[in-house]
């Protein structure tokens, strides 16, 4: 073993020297590519000569900009790829690879050694391939075979052959510190050491343990939709990064970074995981939160309600008086009955219903809002509201130049010329001027006529009521919204099957906020479905793959949604049902729903039931606060068992978390979460533990996840993961009620190392068997608070 040991050494020394043959001449060219990008963004404009006497100077000007703009494109691209790739280099040289595979392809006589890393390179010849990328077709046999016959797929077909052996290479610092013949998928070693060590601000690549489970996901190359339901921490979202970095290298062709979008559940999220594909030697794909979505599209004209904000309301707002209708109305407005009812209204509008805006000039309508209802429904009724609103829009454009024709006769007009500046009166006269034929350098010989210049006074002053009208501004689609909930009734006509029972108190709730300019997150989605299918949907074609992170958040309506607006894209849909914390969840723990959203035939669903996050002992724990947790199976890490302290009062529980704070930093635990229920127990807690160091308090508007020791709601620690976890106060009086089990059990799978849970009182029920099956420590309190 030791000489084979001392080759895999000369190996790895070799291959270091490639790569650093291969830094050594890409640093010097990317040096000299950004000096010709600065150079090039410098003197842009030197080598342009700007002419627009005549059209066909005009035309050589713009043809000169767009070669010069297209060549410092060509220059910052070149650049930018030699950087990406002297990036991965540099990486390679502290881990230049992480497996070897001997494989005997059927009909050779000789087996190939093939070492695979992070990125492809070839010997100082090109000829030679000393590592594959892990995402190259033989590279899956690493991944999916034991010893024995394999096989693996590329364009040109499937290759067959024996996997004669499979090493694993544990690299630090480009030394080889150990190396294992193994006949499993990743060693046992390599993944206790890679899961022992601290949690860092990035979520890290995987590729080196990637598991044959995470490997399908990755190589899933079939259908519209991969829908992955996957346990607390079985690293379902590492395996979708690692899967977006698959189709950049498989489709490289076609397929760039700006065509992928990621819906991630918050922007701490997406800081988290903003590390992993440029640690690859990839750009980061487009990351986007669908509040931030919505807030893009309604900020105009609402104050838009965040998620947040929602699920702060649910969970601590139970004693106002309109709670039960507010939640009945998020679970009604989250489900497909509402998308129907959204539907069934759109289609009656057809006959009527449409409400519209006058259009005013000068505080004195142009044409009403009855007259457009008149010409609106006046038109064939056979024909769709998208035909008949281009209709109404020309009429209204018609009606506006014909009040141009009369307007400019009027005693304002010749008011507001006499009160013109002399710049101002100036502008118009060279405007007026080119209009007519003059050039630059004659135009001041132009005699301005008085009623050129008061019909372009008008025509400007007119300009925004067009913008109006070519923008469909005079359709109230707040209005026609409020119907819905104006007319109790109205919904009998619309609904199939039965209306929610509190329907006229979910009315109330809705009017109510939309009349004082607010919506409601219930209603973002379900209002743009009505506006976008009363004036086309806004769809994206740009979009070619859609990734949804924490999709057990999203309703039925919100994945319509997404689908009508990313129509030519495949989707990646990645959950837990047992983290489904959102009013709107309902009791199903699968994603069956969802597979009726592009068809059975075009779905795909896989689920990981392995959990690798936490020591066996947490897993041990979590898996027992929710119903068939006993189908999560625990990676076998060992650990410390939960702990649990109870305390007569919160001084008593502030002193014990300052002090366990402190004993678990000596430990050596770098990140330290503080998890509370809600916004308003964290803000609490925080100014309570103001004693602890540099004591970090997350909220919604946070955008970096900081390492250290954070408090933070339960909400926001979503796919975060921390070396050790402290539950704030797991008492019945906080996590009572049934709806709170999947909060509580979020909260508690966030911890990788350590997981300590306090309560002010009786304990929550969650934990009872956990507690009687001996998988949690009902720990004393060894020392007096005073």
């Amino acid at each position: 073993m030791d000489s084979q040991f001392q080759q895999e050494q000369e190996q790895l020394n070799n291959v270091k020297k490639v790569i650093q043959h291969e830094v050594d001449k890409l640093d010097s060219k990317t040096r000299q590519r950004k000096e010709e990008v600065i150079h090039s963004r410098k003197h842009f404009w030197d080598e342009i000569k700007i002419n627009v006497d005549s059209f066909d100077d005009y035309l050589e000007t713009v043809l000169a900009i767009r070669q010069e703009a297209q060549a410092l494109a060509v220059s910052e691209t070149t650049h930018r790829h030699s950087f990406q790739r002297l990036s991965t280099l540099q990486q390679m040289l502290d881990v230049p690879y992480f497996g070897r595979i001997d494989f005997l392809e059927e009909g050779d006589s000789q087996s190939e050694e093939i070492y695979i890393g992070i990125s492809t390179l070839r010997d100082e010849t090109g000829e030679n391939i000393l590592i594959y990328d892990w995402r190259a077709p033989i590279s899956s046999v690493y991944y999916d075979y034991q010893p024995g016959p394999a096989q693996y797929k590329t364009p040109g077909g499937v290759i067959k052959g024996e996997l004669e052996k499979k090493w694993q290479y544990l690299i630090r610092n480009g030394e080889l510190q150990s190396m294992f013949d193994t006949s499993l998928t990743i060693g046992d070693e390599i993944l206790q050491e890679v899961l022992g060590q601290g949690t860092d601000k990035y979520m890290n690549s995987i590729v080196a343990t990637i598991q044959k489970e995470q490997n399908r996901i990755i190589r899933h190359d079939r259908g519209r939709m991969l829908i992955v339901h996957g346990a607390a921490g079985s690293g379902k979202t590492s395996a979708a990064l690692q899967r977006i970095a698959y189709l950049l290298y498989k489709y490289r062709e076609n397929l760039n970074a700006d065509q992928i979008i990621l819906f991630s559940p918050n922007t701490l999220f997406s800081n988290y995981v903003s590390n992993v594909l440029p640690e690859l030697g990839e750009e980061n794909m487009q990351q986007v939160t669908f509040q931030e979505y919505l807030y893009h599209r309604l900020s105009n004209d609402f104050a838009v309600e965040d998620p947040y904000d929602q699920l702060e309301y649910v969970l601590t707002e139970t004693g106002r008086p309109e709670y039960d209708a507010r939640v009945s109305s998020i679970r009604f407005k989250a489900s497909a009955q509402f998308l129907d009812v959204i539907q069934a209204y759109v289609k009656s509008l057809e006959k009527s219903g449409m409400v519209f805006k006058d259009i005013k000039f000068r505080g004195e309508p142009i044409v009403t809002a009855q007259e457009m209802e008149e010409f609106f429904y006046h038109e064939d009724l056979s024909l769709g509201l998208q035909y008949r609103l281009e209709k109404l829009k020309d009429w209204l454009l018609d009606k506006v130049r014909a009040l141009e024709k009369l307007e400019w006769k009027k005693e304002w007009v010749e008011e507001t010329i006499e009160l013109l500046s002399d710049e101002e009166y100036y502008k118009a006269q060279k405007y007026l001027a080119k209009k007519a034929g003059y050039t630059r350098e004659n135009s001041d010989d132009y005699d301005m006529d008085t009623k050129a210049l008061a019909r372009l006074i008008v025509r400007q002053r007119l300009r925004s009521v067009r913008k109006r009208i070519r923008s469909l501004r005079f359709v109230d689609i707040s209005a026609i919204y409020k119907q819905l909930f104006e007319n109790h009734g109205k919904i009998q006509e619309l609904v199939d099957g039965e209306s929610p029972k509190d329907w006229p108190a979910i009315c109330e709730v809705t009017l109510q906020e939309l009349e004082q300019g607010r919506i409601l997150y219930e209603d973002a989605t379900p209002f743009l479905q009505l506006q976008d299918s009363i004036f086309g949907f806004q769809a994206n074609r740009s979009i070619r793959h859609v990734v949804v992170d924490e999709a057990q958040d999203y309703s039925a309506f919100q994945f319509e949604f997404l689908k009508r607006l990313f129509p030519a894209a495949r989707m990646t849909v990645l959950g837990d049902f047992n983290q489904a914390i959102f009013a709107h969840a309902n009791e199903k723990d699968d994603f069956q729903e969802l597979t009726q959203l592009y068809g059975p035939d075009k779905t795909e669903v896989i689920n990981l039931t392995r959990s690798y996050r936490s020591t066996k002992p947490i897993i041990e724990f979590t898996r027992r606060l929710i119903p068939e947790g006993d189908q999560i199976i625990p990676f076998n890490r060992d650990g410390e068992r939960p702990a649990l302290t109870t305390f007569e009062n919160h001084d008593e529980l502030h002193a014990e978390i300052t002090s366990k704070v402190s004993e678990l930093k000596d430990q050596g635990n770098e990140s330290i979460a503080i998890i509370c229920k809600s916004a308003a127990e964290t803000e609490k807690a925080y100014e309570a533990l103001s004693d602890i160091e540099e004591l970090k308090m997350l909220k919604s508007s946070s955008i970096e996840y900081e390492q250290g020791v954070v408090v933070l709601p339960s909400y926001l620690s979503k796919g975060i993961e921390f070396d050790a976890v402290i539950i704030y106060d797991a008492s019945e009086k906080v996590y009572g009620d049934e709806s709170l089990r999947r909060v509580f059990y979020t909260a508690c799978t966030r911890a990788m190392h350590g997981l300590q849970l306090y309560s002010v009182g009786e304990p929550t029920n969650f934990i009872e068997q956990a507690m009687e099956e001996g998988f949690l420590k009902n720990k004393p309190v060894t020392r007096k608070h005073g």
